[in-house]
């Protein structure tokens, strides 16, 4: 079964709206590595319209001009990328489609089918916050900031239920980027001060 894969550049106080003046300051060669293994992941790009729009209307460009960041251009032309919209679209990036029917459904085919690898998203805040929800998000992978952003959209928004997960591995960057990744975990049993109390620092 292929596994979905959430990827986000996310400040300290979560925030995953990307702002360029505290994003960029931080990329370097260890964050282009972490996010081409990301890539490295997938057969599918599922996206949703915001992060399409943007993709779309930079990566061929970049592909085009032959520069530095054309091979990595090419990669993201190269794969199929299904796009999450209430609306029809017309696609001008190659291998884009709309997806068919209803969300959840749809992840459920692509996770079932034996020709696919692996699904990503990048970005598409809404997907992911869907997809979580859903229980249909096996990695999520977090580029940590050293940044309290303080405005814009948080991945995590309110709800009524905790979301448990567990660490898989971690990676400290030299600019203060932290990378880690996460999968699923059941709640931790029950536990009130009375059971942890004896752990509390006994003072001097």
């Amino acid at each position: 079964m292929a596994k979905v894969i959430s990827t986000l550049f996310i400040s300290a106080d979560g925030v995953a709206e990307i702002d360029p003046d505290w994003h960029f300051p931080y990329f370097d060669e260890n964050m282009g590595r972490a996010v081409g293994e990301d890539y490295d992941t997938a057969d599918v790009l599922l996206i949703g319209r915001e992060t399409y729009d943007s993709f779309a209307g930079a990566w061929p460009g970049r592909e085009a001009a032959g520069g530095d960041d054309a091979p990595f251009a090419r990669q993201l032309g190269d794969v199929r990328k299904v796009v999450v919209s209430r609306q029809r679209l017309e696609f001008s990036w190659r291998n884009s489609e709309l997806i068919k029917g209803d969300l959840l459904d749809a992840v459920t085919s692509l996770k079932a089918d034996a020709g696919i690898r692996g699904i990503l998203i990048p970005g598409s805040i809404s997907v992911v916050q869907q997809l979580l929800a859903a229980g249909l998000v096996d990695e999520l992978r977090l580029l940590v900031h050293p940044v309290a952003a303080r405005k814009g959209r948080r991945l995590f928004d309110d709800g009524d239920a905790p979301y448990h997960l567990k660490v898989t591995a971690t990676e400290a960057f030299p600019t203060g980027v932290i990378r880690v990744i996460y999968s699923p975990a059941k709640a931790p049993a029950k536990v009130g001060y009375d059971e942890v109390k004896d752990q509390v620092p006994s003072g001097n």
